[in-house]
């Protein structure tokens, strides 16, 4: 049994097939096929139903999948520990990082970053909350900025706090108001987020909690699409006040949202107790040091 086989078995499960799991690890559906046929012959069990293009875990499977984590886990602990005792001078830092805002928020800290720790080699990926948690306790990435969470195997680091603004289109009757009450917008389709955003959840449970469930636009992770559709005509959505200036444009209209007053609480999250490498330690150091952006009012 190697790592390499543990890590085709666990992507598999997470991704939901070979072809997803070959397209993220970046290697051939063959191969990625080939180490789990591998893993399943030493163990002596099958670890996946084959169904088609899916696949489902078997009883051993289960047993094995949380094992095969928490060893990938370890692994990945054991060489951060043994990066950290040259110092900076080499190691890897892995971020999960939200696809919401992330432009504006850390391009400028990831420049600093590898400036000051050029030798660091700095792996990236985007997703929502959702996701990125999963990330972290799955030991995929070692830090992720994410909502504010409130599971207690996390420990955080606050980074922003930001308001929700309102983007409407220019047409629509209320769209000289300034600002607006949630509530207002009952009878306006809503252009929601995907549902790994935990920003998603909260919206919906501001709006049931005021009486009423919003009627449904669309859906998408890519901020710039959803305001696009604003522009058609196509509904409202809200975008923390740092997104939402950047992305104004001719048919759209930015408002204050009066109440509730909903926030972006971006903060870097790690699992709690885990070992933090040197690299991630001075991510987090370099964060403390550097103002966080304010978008004005």
């Amino acid at each position: 049994m190697e790592f390499k086989q543990l890590r085709s078995f666990v992507e598999v499960v997470r991704q939901g097939g070979f072809t997803q799991a070959a397209r993220v690890l970046h290697a051939s559906q063959s191969a990625i096929s080939k180490q789990v046929a591998q893993l399943e012959r030493s163990l002596g069990v099958p670890v996946l139903e084959r169904l088609g293009p899916q696949v489902r875990l078997t009883d051993a499977g289960q047993v094995v999948l949380r094992h095969a984590e928490a060893l990938l886990r370890v692994r990945q602990e054991l060489h951060a520990e043994l990066d950290d005792l040259g110092g900076l001078a080499r190691g890897e830092l892995r971020l999960g990082l939200p696809m919401l805002g992330s432009d504006a928020l850390f391009a400028a800290p990831f420049a600093e970053y590898r400036r000051r720790y050029p030798n660091v080699s700095v792996q990236l990926i985007e997703g929502g909350s959702k996701y990125i948690e999963q990330w972290v306790l799955s030991g995929d990435v070692e830090l992720g900025a994410g909502l504010l969470p409130d599971d207690p195997q996390f420990d955080w680091q606050p980074f922003c706090n930001e308001p929700m603004d309102i983007l409407l289109p220019a047409e629509h009757p209320l769209a000289g108001a300034g600002s607006l009450p949630l509530a207002s917008l009952a009878d306006t389709p809503f252009l929601l987020y995907q549902q790994s955003f935990t920003l998603n959840d909260r919206l919906l449970r501001a709006c049931q909690e005021i009486g009423f469930t919003p009627l449904e636009g669309g859906r998408s992770g890519q901020a710039d699409f959803l305001v696009a559709l604003v522009a058609a005509g196509q509904g409202v959505v809200l975008l923390p006040r740092l997104v939402a200036r950047t992305l104004e444009r001719p048919g759209v209209v930015r408002l204050t949202l009066q109440a509730p007053d909903l926030r972006w609480d971006i903060a870097f999250i790690w699992r709690r107790d885990a070992y933090l490498s040197r690299a991630a330690r001075a991510w987090l150091a370099l964060l403390r040091e550097r103002p966080v952006p304010v978008s004005p009012d």
